[in-house]
């Protein structure tokens, strides 16, 4: 976006005031997630997101974002700066007004932005009120104007300090410590969110740079390509089944649309949509007018050309999305989200222009490109023969299950309960393991299923062939929610599914695998946080009645250290005692409790026994029990999805066909990789 001049139609009767901002400090959670990772990070997204809202606007090109020693963080834009005339309102500066008000911003009256992600406008006053130190900078009117700031209230009046050209916005914050949990910025994972929004923003120079040590890291985001280039970046470890990417970006009844679309020659499909730079990870009305007019459009370029004939079945939603990677952007002057955190977008006028502007556009592109018209066709028609295999395998299943009893594999040992929000399910590698499980478990609210050796890989497989694979089936007639079209996560049986494998390569490889399903075939599993990794432990340690576990080498040895210690202060007490009696029976022997203790200290290292489990069928079902299946001591890893694209790349390169990208993944991670699992 090229830089506009400063608007005159920007200044403090463009920002309007709702309601004060002392509930920010009581309450935090309500307005940035969480106290830890996630919304300490959502400081940094506030106070960006304002800059990319003057991006958007036109009259911003550049945003650059430092982090900076003592837990600093630095955002600068060139946009026009914000205003810093007395509000009529409130009687104090614009600047102020913003920064220490909830909702006061631009965005709700008439005039400041026509389209913004913020919509709730509560973003810098949340950050300054959660921040123990604030700074903010405008450069406007030729002079550079600036404020301090701690824990949400000014220390003086805004104030011109020297002359300055340009204009535009510098926010610096050191949060609160006292109101998070976490205190540590993660670079990567600021990278790749600056990334995904430089992607949305086409044409504007993202800046980053990390002075948090002595050697700065830097980088910069610049994609003139827009979602264009994300759809590339995506696709980039994947065969492409088209040449050329379909983009279009279009205006139409106020909604601005952009579009950009790839098919490869996998079989998952990779789906992304937004509204106004807010990733909608639940879809809504703009997602269901592209699918709408994808499958529609494909339908009827096949009848045209003849690739459909009269008596064929048309292809469906599912067939279309096969192989699929599209991103679908849209900016809206007034966005309506389902719930606070933004997962949907609600408006129902932008269903059917996404679904007009898509369907004339890439009608043109099919007629225009017919080899890859040819190509995304002949991968439907796969996909729809496919399915049609499929459906007889489900039902095969559903129907062998069904005549078993209510759909439950002979090898599950299923609990008692039936109340799934209490109940639990272990997916355990072998039956050795699964024997040990079984006896070790609470059989009210925990169920064992053993899976014999490794899975089928899905990320290479359709769903006639997984269907096939009897690991599989068991598994998915165990969950309850079928699979692929039918499935229903209300039917979920186990509201917690926890992988429970070895400690091995092995181990890790078959978690992978289950991971690997999950995540393409039963993602609501993660997304609504059912899906769950167990901890067993690495070591067993005793020394006399003492036992301890421990879950990697280096908490081993410092329990040793522990453990010897206090091994040392057992003998001293015990040696001082027995001298204290020899003292009182006159017969002191000063080389004794040297000679002793020196003995004593070669028998203490060799004392404690270590017993390394390299499986879980070494423990006995009371060590299971103890270490890794009882809910008041064990150890669960959720798996999330924070980042769907960022999971989407990653399962891809190391579970697809790409062998290049996997050996060069390997290579760039291998120090960090624990050969010793």
């Amino acid at each position: 976006m090229a830089k506009k001049e400063q608007s005159s139609a920007y200044g403090a009767q463009q920002i309007t005031v709702l309601e004060g901002l002392e509930p920010v400090r009581k309450r935090p959670g309500m307005y940035i997630g969480n106290t830890a990772h996630k919304g300490l990070h959502h400081l940094i997204w506030e106070v960006v997101d304002n800059s990319i809202d003057e991006a958007m606007a036109g009259y911003c090109n550049q945003i650059d974002m430092t982090l900076l020693p003592d837990s600093w963080i630095s955002v600068e834009d060139n946009g026009r700066g914000i205003p810093v005339e007395k509000h009529a309102k409130t009687k104090k500066s614009t600047l102020e007004t913003v920064l220490t008000i909830l909702h006061a911003g631009g965005k709700f009256g008439d005039g400041g932005y026509k389209v913004s992600g913020g919509l709730h406008g509560v973003g810098v006053s949340v950050v300054n009120a959660l921040s123990s130190e604030l700074v903010a900078e405008v450069k406007r009117d030729g002079k550079l104007w600036r404020q301090e700031y701690a824990y949400g209230k000014p220390k003086k009046n805004v104030a011109a300090v020297k002359s300055a050209k340009g204009t535009g916005t510098k926010i610096s914050f050191r949060h609160d410590e006292k109101m998070f949990t976490v205190h540590e910025f993660d670079w990567k994972y600021i990278i790749d969110h600056i990334r995904q929004q430089a992607y949305l923003t086409k044409g504007v120079r993202f800046n980053l740079r990390d002075e948090r040590t002595e050697q700065t890291q830097t980088y910069t985001f610049y994609f003139d390509g827009g979602i264009a280039s994300y759809v590339r970046h995506i696709n980039h470890t994947k065969e492409a089944a088209q040449e050329e990417v379909f983009y279009i970006e279009k205006e139409a009844e106020n909604i601005k649309t952009e579009i950009a679309l790839q098919y490869t020659k996998d079989f998952t499909e990779s789906v992304l949509s937004f509204a106004n730079n807010i990733h909608t990870v639940e879809g809504g009305s703009h997602m269901v007018g592209f699918r709408t007019a994808l499958t529609r459009t494909l339908n009827s370029y096949a009848r045209k050309n003849g690739i459909l004939k009269e008596k064929d079945e048309n292809v469906t939603g599912e067939d279309v999305r096969e192989g699929l990677t599209a991103i679908i952007s849209i900016k809206i002057g007034e966005p309506q989200f389902e719930g606070q955190t933004k997962e949907k977008l609600g408006n129902a006028e932008v269903r059917p222009v996404v679904e007009s502007v898509f369907a004339e556009y890439f009608g043109i592109f099919l007629e225009e490109h017919p080899r890859d018209a040819k190509e995304i066709l002949g991968k439907c028609l796969l996909a729809k023969q496919a399915r049609e295999a499929a459906r007889a395998a489900r039902d095969t299943v559903l129907r062998k299950g069904a005549l078993e009893g209510m759909t439950l594999p002979g090898k599950l040992a299923d609990c008692s309960s039936r109340d799934a929000s209490q109940s639990e399910i272990y997916i355990v590698e072998g039956d050795s393991a699964g024997g040990t499980a079984k006896q070790g478990r609470n059989r009210e609210f925990q169920a064992i299923l053993p899976l014999r050796g490794k899975i089928l890989n899905v990320e290479r497989a359709r769903l006639d062939k997984m269907l096939a694979n009897n690991e599989i089936k068991s598994l998915v007639i165990a969950l309850g929610t079928n699979i692929g079209e039918q499935f229903d996560i209300s039917k979920l049986r186990y509201h917690r599914i926890i992988i429970m494998t070895d400690a091995d390569v092995d181990g890790a490889h078959i978690r992978t695998l289950i991971l690997t399903l999950f995540y393409r075939h039963f993602p609501q599993l993660m997304t609504q946080g059912h899906v769950y990794i167990a901890q067993p432990p690495l070591y067993r340690l005793q020394k006399g009645k003492r036992v301890e576990y421990v879950f990697s080498d280096a908490q081993k040895e410092a329990m040793i250290a522990e453990m010897s210690a206090d091994a040392d202060k057992k003998l001293a007490a015990k040696a001082a005692t027995a001298a204290v009696a020899t003292e009182d029976a006159g017969t002191i022997d000063e080389e004794q409790p040297k000679d002793a203790g020196s003995a004593d200290m070669g028998e203490k290292v060799a004392g404690i026994t270590i017993q390394r489990y390299k499986g879980l069928g070494e423990m006995n079902a009371e060590q299971l029990w103890d270490t890794t299946m009882n809910p008041e001591h064990r150890t669960l890893l959720q798996v999330t999805l924070e980042d769907a694209a960022k999971a989407d790349e990653i399962f891809d390169i190391l579970m697809g066909s790409d062998v290049p990208s996997r050996k060069r993944f390997i290579q760039t991670h291998a120090k960090s990789a624990n050969l010793d699992l």
